[in-house]
């Protein structure tokens, strides 16, 4: 008999753990095993943990697959805080914020991906589509 291959990654000890599965079950104090970037198993406080090579902990935590944000405008985080665009009506902001956004260049569109992005994978968001139209 073979040995069971170890998980990459444990996260162990969540407050609940929402699977999404076809039953929607929800684990209290539940752990989850990821193994080659794919869950691999998932339990609950009674049932033994696999091995793994690194463990998280997620004390209190909400744990739930990645999710999905199917529409985005990465771009705006850059103009999210454009005073004169502020306070008016849709009108008012997209006139005012159509012009800076004309002049967006490469290294404007690379900085805007890096903290959209990020901002995104720190709300738990694994998955987006962009719509950069200007």
């Amino acid at each position: 008999m073979t040995a069971p291959v170890p998980a990459d990654l444990l996260v162990v000890g969540a407050e609940l753990v929402a699977t999404v599965d076809a039953d929607r079950r929800e684990i209290r104090g539940g752990w989850v095993a990821v193994t080659d970037g794919l869950v691999s198993a998932i339990g609950g406080p009674a049932d033994p943990p696999p091995a793994a090579g690194r463990t998280l902990r997620a004390d209190g935590a909400l744990v739930t697959p990645g999710l999905v944000n199917t529409h985005h405008h990465i771009y705006q985080n850059l103009t999210r805080a454009f005073a004169p665009a502020l306070g008016g009506t849709l009108f008012t902001w997209l006139s005012t914020l159509y012009p800076l956004w004309s002049r967006l260049d490469e290294e404007a569109v690379h900085v805007s991906a890096y903290v959209g992005l990020t901002e995104l994978a720190l709300g738990g968001c694994t998955t987006t589509t962009d719509h950069l139209y200007v």
